[in-house]
């Protein structure tokens, strides 16, 4: 699943323009490693957000196209 949508998906990132923006202005990185918004992610992935003084580390654990809110939450656990 590309970056992009998994942030939006996830609910890392509530739309996913917003999520693309970050990912071009070099603010995600993906196992240590600057994030383009087609980058694919896979379960195990690290994923760093950066927006201003705030980090947000977690680890995806599952990838999937459609969630509810609550299923959201498994997606992904926070480091």
């Amino acid at each position: 699943m590309r970056i992009d949508k998994y942030l939006k998906v996830s609910r890392l990132i509530k739309r996913r323009t917003l999520a693309n923006e970050a990912c071009e202005g070099g603010r995600v990185t993906i196992n240590g490693r600057t994030a383009k918004p087609g980058t694919e992610v896979k379960p195990g992935d690290i994923i760093e957000i950066r927006f201003g003084n705030n980090l947000t580390k977690v680890k995806v654990l599952s990838t999937a196209e459609h969630v509810t809110k609550e299923e959201s939450r498994e997606m992904y656990t926070i480091l």
